[in-house]
């Protein structure tokens, strides 16, 4: 009797087959061989996984999961009551690597950033809010697609539009194709921003063109995708940009409800000497205040701080708010879902009935949060994208079982396309959009084909040995590993003296009491047993002349570049060290 397993409408891959058993690879290979291209993060529907099971001959029979909540848009309306308000749009900005958005993020927040906040915004945010004409806007600054694909998966609607940088003298590239599908499985509304109109070579028209390729069709063309003009480094175009996001906001006519205990979503948490577990989240309905206890996950909270993402206190927080959050007893996780309690006592309940659940395996395959735990889990996986012509099916299927048993929990190999015959212009094509390498093994590539692989600088590789193009994909593999990060200690320097203090700097002096000294180096600032912060060791100097190093026994002076203000004690001690990055082998 075949066993019986409950999914959603749709599931992750990588959530299917932890559910299948079976290893998360071999269910991506089924999904290519019936020409579904799909990644471990990316979402496919219940019939879809119907076949999947089929073709993979699983002595299993997948049942519909009975839910209201078939999707992040369901939710929202399910969830919303009469008396639900108006919300700030919340909107993610993606794009191709280079095209500028990173410059647009920038510009938008140079000119818009509330007046009166303290401080500016720092790199480590996950998102933040800005005023234009009188009303917020909520941008969510996604360092990747596949962080994106999580904060999707929780099946909330945090993010209401997408806003797809496309420079205007490139094009459409791969990371532009793979932006577009992720907003396209998320259901939110993609405004193009075609970006660098000020240099030359910019074809707005020419970018229409390709969109319509991607079923982007513009309003002119009988569609209704919006493509605007606008240059992130001379700051054109943005506030038209801005009012359109306003214009799409009142026609989706978003709303939540805020008589409600608040609720949300953990986006970023870390650890801050002297404040403890930080927790950036995205408020999704409620008010959420100071003095509140917050449940995330098996973590809790009694909210001591509540600011904004630019450093400012708040009174209170409403829907669609990035806020910052300290109070946490220990540190929540990226994707678990935040709400409101009555009291300590209830949050301590769902703290430990969370805790015994995930230590039970009762939300295995089931929870949002687990489900985004996968993905988070999957995000540490490298990717080699390759695709592999061979002259017969044999040494094709040869080829490809060879190359997937390099495969490792860091690096693997991504069959984009395989297939027998010569390399065509398909092939360099669907290259150059997947970042992929051409192999072919016994086959050839005419000398048209090798120009127009120059052209879009797709690398085709042709052998006669499958042993040569294992080694090959082997070191190309070895490349994608992240490299082993190594602390060899130096020495250490109690401060005897402090002479100068300034926002990024320190020239301080003491007595060398152990080890050895040298510059450039790192070091660790320690006041007793407590770490205050990690420095940078930029000069040392005995007596008034510079030194390339200070000995045991010696006193001398040191000069630290800081990432913040550091107030250094006599009697504090540097623990000085270097780190380096060494590559590594499978």
């Amino acid at each position: 009797m075949a066993n019986k397993i409950q999914i959603d409408d749709m599931v992750t891959v990588g959530a299917l087959a932890d559910l299948l058993l079976i290893p998360v690879t071999k269910l991506i290979g089924e999904l290519f061989k019936n020409g579904i291209m799909a990644t471990v993060n990316e979402r496919i529907d219940f019939d879809t996984a119907q076949i999947m099971v089929q073709e993979l001959g699983l002595d299993v029979e997948l049942e519909r999961k009975a839910s209201a909540d078939d999707s992040g848009a369901a939710r929202v309306r399910a969830a919303t009551s009469d008396k639900a308000e108006p919300r700030p749009p919340v909107v993610a900005v993606m794009g191709h690597v280079d095209h500028g958005k990173t410059s647009l993020l920038d510009a938008i927040r140079t000119a818009n950033v509330a007046k009166g906040e303290a401080g500016g915004i720092t790199q480590h945010i996950s998102a933040y809010q800005i005023d234009h004409g009188g009303r917020k806007i909520t941008f969510l600054d996604t360092p990747g697609h596949e962080a994106f694909a999580a904060i999707r998966q929780h099946g909330a609607q945090l993010t209401d539009i997408v806003i797809l940088v496309v420079a205007a003298d490139d094009g459409i590239k791969p990371q532009t194709i793979e932006a577009i599908r992720y907003a396209r499985q998320a259901g939110v509304k993609i405004i193009v921003a075609a970006n660098k109109m000020d240099k030359e070579g910019a074809d707005i028209n020419r970018l229409k063109q390709q969109l319509s390729e991607h079923d982007l069709l513009t309003e002119e063309w009988g569609g209704d995708t919006i493509v605007l003009p606008v240059s992130a480094k001379t700051k054109a175009g943005i506030p038209e940009l801005l009012d359109m996001v306003l214009l799409v906001t009142d026609v989706e006519e978003l709303k939540a409800d805020t008589d409600v205990p608040a609720r949300g979503l953990i986006i970023e948490a870390h650890v801050e000497t002297g404040r403890g577990p930080v927790a950036h989240a995205l408020v999704e309905a409620g008010m959420l205040r100071p003095g509140q206890f917050v449940v995330a996950g098996s973590a809790y909270a009694k909210v001591r701080n509540l600011e904004s993402t630019s450093g400012g206190a708040l009174k209170e927080a409403g829907p669609s708010t990035p806020v910052v959050m300290t109070g946490f007893k220990t540190l929540p996780e990226f994707g678990d879902e935040f709400s409101v309690v009555a009291n300590e006592k209830a949050a301590r309940a769902a703290t430990q009935a969370a805790a015994q659940a995930q230590a039970s395996g009762m939300n295995r395959g089931a929870s949002s949060t687990e489900l985004l735990r996968i993905i988070n889990r999957s995000n540490e996986l490298s990717e080699l994208n390759i695709i592999v012509k061979a002259d017969v099916q044999g040494s094709l299927t040869s080829v490809i079982d060879s190359l997937k048993a390099l495969d490792t929990a860091e690096v693997a190999v991504r069959v984009v396309s395989s297939g027998v015959g010569a390399i065509t212009d398909n092939d360099i094509r669907l290259a150059s959009a997947s970042g992929a390498v051409v192999y072919g093994f016994n086959v050839g590539a005419p000398s048209n084909i090798r120009q127009e692989a120059s052209r879009d600088r797709v690398s085709v590789r042709l052998y006669k040995v499958i042993y040569e193009l294992i080694d090959d994909v082997h070191g190309e593999l070895e490349h994608l590993l992240s490299p082993e990060i190594v602390e060899t200690p130096l020495g250490r320097l109690v401060i005897r003296g402090i002479f100068n203090t300034t926002k990024t700097a320190v020239i301080c002096g003491g007595e060398v009491t152990k080890g050895r000294l040298q510059a450039p180096s790192l070091a660790r600032v320690f006041r007793g047993n407590d770490e205050l912060m990690e420095v940078e060791v930029v000069g040392l100097k005995r007596g008034p002349s510079e030194a390339k190093d200070l000995v045991e026994g010696e006193m001398g002076g040191v000069s630290l570049k800081t990432p913040s203000r550091l107030d250094l004690m006599d009697g504090d001690r540097l623990e000085v060290f270097t780190r380096e990055a060494v590559k590594r082998s499978l």
